[in-house]
């Protein structure tokens, strides 16, 4: 099996699954894009098995820390122990992210299952030239009616792929309808937000709703309505949902339609809507798309956050909540945190911890790829000042 031989002090000797072309000390056997290889560190001693791209910032992506091939026994085997995870978890697993790349072993492959449909994603020159394996191995393990690429994701360009959005195996007709929470969500599995819903974000959203009762809420970023709409299940007095496509709004108002609910769904811009909106809610949300998708660009995502926590803060009075979301790995969770401090500071309030949120657990972490942990979030209250 051809192979790199790694140099010292790289980060996959502390943890991590990844080798960048400044990591490789040399390759051997002639490896092609896409092959398998074999990882060697510097006195020749085995670190396992990774898929090979010379052609990306990451050259190497280890799945296996003994050596292993990717053939249709390994992704059987991969998927299979997944979903188990998921099922071990508690996690209904007809509406999940059952397998989460890295996390599960299976290096850019993502699949979310909603209901009989799968959506996938490969995003891995090894994932892409292996999709007939994968597919044999979800109609296997999974049986679903329907397999969906939605390969359309911004993260494919270093891999040297095309983006395309196309049905797999099998057949869908129309939108479809998934039940998360107790809500009916009526969704566009092959256009839309990432592949249909922000399963991340499910279990926050009960989090949050359970604070909700009575309450007038403003729910920005609103995307499908997801924290609007558990809110106002809730029993919240109030919701308002923000959101800067007319396409998003739409689907929030069909889904309040849908289960019954009643929210003011506004079309606008949230940061000029914070800028001129009146001191009238008692809990307000902010589940923002990614301010940045790289280093270079992390200062101005963080003043962007410090813009609407500062507005947000200003618009609360004592006892007001605010819940803030961040789903970009690049700001990490102690910097979030000291932008939303930075914020508060700047407003004259005080706040107080009530809760801190995460990715859902079908989304599982490995605490040596920090990537792999992107999404974190704070619920605190406003006290009086002191």
């Amino acid at each position: 099996m051809p192979g790199l031989v790694i140099a010292p002090r790289a980060r996959i000797f502390h943890g991590h699954e990844w080798v960048y072309g400044t990591e490789v000390k040399k390759t051997f056997g002639d490896p092609q894009p896409g092959d398998v290889v074999t990882l060697k560190d510097f006195r020749d001693r085995q670190l396992g098995s990774a898929i090979y791209n010379p052609n990306s910032q990451i050259i190497a992506r280890r799945f296996s820390r003994r050596r292993q091939d990717l053939d249709a026994d390994f992704f059987v085997r991969r998927i299979r122990q997944a979903l188990e995870l998921r099922q071990s978890r508690g996690i209904d697993d007809t509406l999940c992210r059952v397998v989460w790349s890295e996390s599960d072993g299976i290096p850019g492959l993502i699949v979310d299952r909603y209901g009989p449909h799968l959506v996938v994603q490969v995003l891995t020159l090894a994932m892409h030239q292996r999709l007939d394996l994968i597919r044999s191995a979800l109609n296997e393990v999974l049986s679903p009616e329907c397999i969906i690429l939605r390969n359309d994701a911004p993260v494919l360009k270093p891999e040297g792929l095309e983006t395309e959005i196309r049905i797999l195996d099998g057949e869908l007709s129309g939108p479809t309808v998934a039940v998360a929470n107790g809500l009916e969500y009526e969704i566009d599995l092959l256009d839309g937000q990432k592949t249909g819903l922000y399963l991340d974000q499910l279990a926050s959203h009960t989090e949050v709703a359970r604070l909700a009762k009575g309450k007038r809420v403003l729910d920005c970023f609103t995307n499908q309505g997801g924290f609007a709409l558990a809110c106002a299940k809730a029993g919240a007095a109030k919701v308002t949902a923000v959101d800067i496509s007319s396409t998003a709004c739409e689907s929030a108002r069909r889904n309040a339609e849908r289960n019954g609910l009643d929210i003011e769904v506004l079309e606008h811009n949230v940061f000029d809507f914070l800028k001129h909106a009146s001191p009238e809610y008692d809990l307000i949300i902010l589940d923002p798309p990614s301010f940045t998708r790289n280093k270079k660009t992390l200062k101005d995502a963080m003043r962007g956050y410090k813009e609407i926590h500062l507005r947000s803060l200003k618009l609360l009075d004592k006892r007001g909540i605010l819940s803030t979301f961040c789903c970009s790995h690049h700001a990490g969770r102690e910097l979030f945190l000291s932008n939303l401090v930075e914020a508060s500071v700047d407003a004259k309030k005080t706040i107080r911890m009530v809760a801190e949120h995460s990715q859902r657990d079908d989304h599982p972490i490995l605490p040596a790829l920090p990537e792999t942990h992107y999404l974190k979030g704070f619920t605190v209250e406003v006290i009086p000042s002191r």
